[in-house]
């Protein structure tokens, strides 16, 4: 951190009248300036160990997902698979499916076609008949019903209607009219009373209220929310700045144990692995490994041509007994007494290696 000048410098004040941007630190005025500094030594001291914490939180919790949850969670899964779904699919589909068709086909003998055959030859039948009944008793009921509402209508006219208009027309009409002229004059009186009332409690609680309110909100709140504001704004910048610093140094640390591990743990091993583990496995693989495989590999050779030549001696033995015992196959021999056809000298062929083979 370099040190901070709490003097304005000579000539701010001309450069910001002539139209140059102000900087921030011209525009906040010494006492901003004068909490900064001790506001980010503390906050630095007090987020640093905070901050190396997290870093070393969080390489644990990248190294745990790694290493143990990510395979923990592929075994559960797999064993998930191999407990709860793959019996569920074996069931739904060996057991399940085949059950529902089962029961969807006896359904259908049993209660589907039975029910069509219902609607089609005994409730079609009778729903149109029904439907005709009551198609001509509905007419007749629907003549009926228009001469008795056309009755109603000329008895309700003649006897409510023609008489309530009489009545709207000449009684309620002038007396709703005088009585509107009355609640207008009234109201407007009502209007003038509340509107007096109304100036003079609007002055009593400006005077009483609006003012004193203004008065502290001027010159009390106002001046205390920007000394707030201004000690926000720096304890603000400094835990950004001070969250910073410390992720420098705690990357700094990690390099440095990243460093000591690997020249005391890392390097040796590298150097045991490359110049002693690899010879020495070199050493056991083309001393003992490799001569071992190879007399394997021979003696696997030598079985499998001793079974194969026991196998062939056996096919012979057994096709000689068989032709000892029932004879050879037939020759057949053309009509015309030449040599066999290209097809039958085939077919011929292929029967004797079969019975080769047997």
């Amino acid at each position: 951190m370099g040190m901070v000048d709490l003097e304005k410098a000579p000539g701010a004040g001309a450069q910001a009248g002539a139209g140059e941007p102000v900087r921030r630190s011209d525009a906040e005025g010494c006492l901003a300036v004068a909490i900064r500094i001790p506001v980010r030594v503390v906050v630095l001291v007090l987020v640093v160990p905070v901050r190396m914490v997290w870093d070393a939180l969080v390489v644990a919790g990248r190294f745990l997902r790694d290493a143990v949850l990510r395979p923990v969670g592929r075994a559960l899964a797999w064993l998930g698979r191999a407990v709860f779904v793959w019996p569920l699919v074996g069931l739904w589909r060996y057991v399940v499916v085949p059950l529902a068709k089962g029961v969807g086909w006896l359904g259908h003998v049993l209660l589907v076609v039975p029910a069509v055959w219902l609607y089609r030859w005994v409730l079609t039948p009778v729903g149109h008949a029904l439907a005709w009944f009551f198609t001509r008793v509905g007419a007749v009921l629907a003549a009926a019903g228009r001469g008795l509402y056309a009755g109603l209508a000329w008895l309700g006219r003649y006897l409510a209607v023609v008489p309530a208009v009489w009545l709207y027309r000449w009684v309620l009409t002038p007396v709703g009219h005088a009585l509107a002229r009355c609640g207008r004059q009234v109201a407007r009186g009502v209007g003038l009373v509340v509107t007096g009332v109304g100036f003079v409690l609007y002055w009593i609680c400006r005077v009483l209220l609006v003012l004193p309110v203004l008065a502290v909100w001027r010159w009390v709140f106002a001046p205390v929310g920007r000394f707030l504001a201004v000690v926000g704004r720096e304890v603000a910048d400094a835990l950004g700045h001070a969250w910073r610093v410390a992720g420098h140094l705690s990357r700094a640390v990690g390099r440095f144990l990243g460093t000591v591990l690997r020249w005391t743990v890392a390097e040796p091993a590298r150097w045991v692995y490359r110049s002693v583990l690899t010879p020495v496995g070199h050493a056991v693989r083309d001393t003992v490994l490799r001569p071992l495989a190879e007399a394997g590999r021979g003696a696997r050779r030598a079985a499998r041509q001793a079974l194969a030549s026991a196998r062939l001696s056996v096919r012979q033995a057994r096709a000689d007994v068989r032709r000892m015992l029932f004879g050879g196959p037939a020759v057949r021999q053309p009509v015309d007494g030449g040599e066999p056809s290209a097809a039958e000298a085939r077919t011929l062929g292929s029967s004797t290696t079969a019975l080769t083979k047997d």
